[in-house]
């Protein structure tokens, strides 16, 4: 809307703040004053006023600065605000790629150049994670016959990637990236590497499963021996490649801030997220002194519909949050155990809205809590009926079974149907299948793969 309709203009423009080049491409620190407000300042201000509103160098000093030797130290005494430790600008640093790190040890490792293509052939196809996924027989597959290199070639140089760091990389498998990194620790009791390089190189799946008990007879071994090995593997990464992906996170900005004040709980939005937006004060004029006329005016009637629009939309966003906060309150002052069962339906009944209305407002707009972030949506749950008869919320069933496994003796972790009867103590019927559902949603592992030596 804002690059179709020129009467409607952003307050807030992001790019209010960058930086400029001047006509002889040096870094101008003076912001250009905004056109809309001197297009206003200009039919209802005087000349003094103006003046003050364009703060702008004459040409006799664009020349001037045209002329003199520039730094970024000019700009920084220029910009520099009291609070601010160094105002020059900053610029992001080059973050490495796997395939970059893995070159620059090659480069200063490998002489030869055939050895070295060979190397840098495996390199490229490594995948995220640091792994060979393809055969190296595949790989010697494609290679022109006329080059004549062999199978023991490639293994060399395969073994010479292995050397390389991260530890771990060019394996091509789990187990063989972990016993490659076991063997590169230093300060580990022999026979502590020993048993946990059998561990990851024949029972892997075993250790994974946590079957202890059958590694003991195995290995004839006692928990402690198995608990050293435990921790050894533990050190490993198994994705040793992950932290030169480069992969953005993702930030979640709050709609709604809830705090607690001196009435209770305070329902307010974040305005960093509101859009300020205006009609244009120049064109405005214009059609207010034609009287209408020109083909501005649908235009003039889209950009007022649009901001009447944003301001009624994130009225709802407040409205909904306020009444969410009201019949949660227990969650605010309690956390999730004291969640109480919440529908939509309810939600659109008190407002006077349409339930689909409700449905579009609490959907990727998230609520900023002393106990956290939550999307709107979590506020909403089914219910789960209680012995005396009432109701609970699946949210506070899901964080009870958190809170029992988290208090859990790891090893004799509770099963399923054990968290079932410790909910039926508490008065709330849940099926054991129900439970499953609910610790699977928590990405709670299954009793087996909690439990511990």
């Amino acid at each position: 809307m804002l690059t179709d309709n020129p009467l409607l203009e952003r307050l807030d423009d992001p790019l209010d703040h960058s930086v400029r080049l001047l006509g002889d491409g040096a870094i101008s620190s003076v912001p250009l004053p905004a056109t809309a407000e001197s297009a206003a300042s200009s039919e209802a201000s005087t000349s003094a006023e103006n003046e003050a509103n364009f703060d702008a160098p004459t040409a006799g000093e664009d020349n001037a600065a045209g002329d003199a030797d520039w730094s970024f130290d000019d700009v920084a005494r220029s910009s520099k605000a009291p609070d601010d430790e160094d105002a020059r600008p900053q610029l992001e640093a080059h973050e490495s790629t796997l395939r970059e790190h893995l070159l620059e040890q090659l480069a200063v490792t490998v002489d030869n150049r055939r050895d070295r293509a060979l190397v840098e052939l495996i390199i490229d196809a490594l995948d995220d994670n640091g792994y060979l996924e393809e055969s190296l027989e595949s790989i010697h597959e494609r290679l022109p016959e006329e080059l004549e290199i062999e199978m023991d070639e490639m293994n060399v140089a395969l073994k010479l990637l292995q050397s390389f760091d991260p530890a771990g990389v060019g394996a091509r498998n789990a187990s063989e990236c972990l016993a490659l990194q076991i063997r590169r620790f230093e300060k580990i009791p022999m026979v502590t590497r020993r048993m946990a390089l059998i561990l990851v190189e024949n029972h892997l799946e075993l250790f994974a499963q946590r079957e202890f008990n059958k590694l003991k007879k195995l290995l004839d071994c006692d928990d402690e021996d198995l608990r050293e090995a435990q921790v050894v593997i533990r050190l490993c990464n198994p994705h040793p490649g992950a932290p030169y992906a480069g992969d953005a996170s993702d930030y979640v900005v709050p709609d709604v801030i809830v705090k607690r004040g001196k009435n209770g709980w305070q329902v307010s939005l974040n305005r960093e997220v509101m859009p300020k937006l205006r009609v244009n004060a120049m064109y405005a004029n214009i059609l207010k002194q034609n009287k209408g006329e020109g083909s501005l005016t649908s235009q003039l009637q889209e950009a007022k519909w649009l901001i009447k629009n944003m301001r009624q939309r994130f009225d709802t966003i407040l409205r909904v949050s306020e009444a969410i906060v009201e019949r949660q309150r227990n969650f605010f002052s309690h956390g999730a155990v004291a969640m109480r069962p919440l529908v939509l339906r309810e939600i659109a009944d008190t407002l006077g809205l349409h339930e689909s209305t409700i449905s579009r407002v609490t959907t990727q707009k998230y609520m900023l809590t002393p106990h956290g972030m939550f999307e709107l949506k979590y506020f909403f749950g089914s219910h789960v009926a209680t012995e005396a008869g009432g109701e609970a919320s699946s949210t506070a069933i899901r964080a009870l079974i958190k809170q029992l496994i988290g208090a859990e003796d790891t090893k004799h972790p509770f099963s399923d149907s054990k968290i079932t009867d410790m909910l039926a103590e508490q008065g709330m019927v849940v099926a054991r299948r129900t439970v499953a559902k609910y610790r699977e949603a928590l990405k709670i592992p299954p009793v087996n793969l909690r439990k511990s030596l």
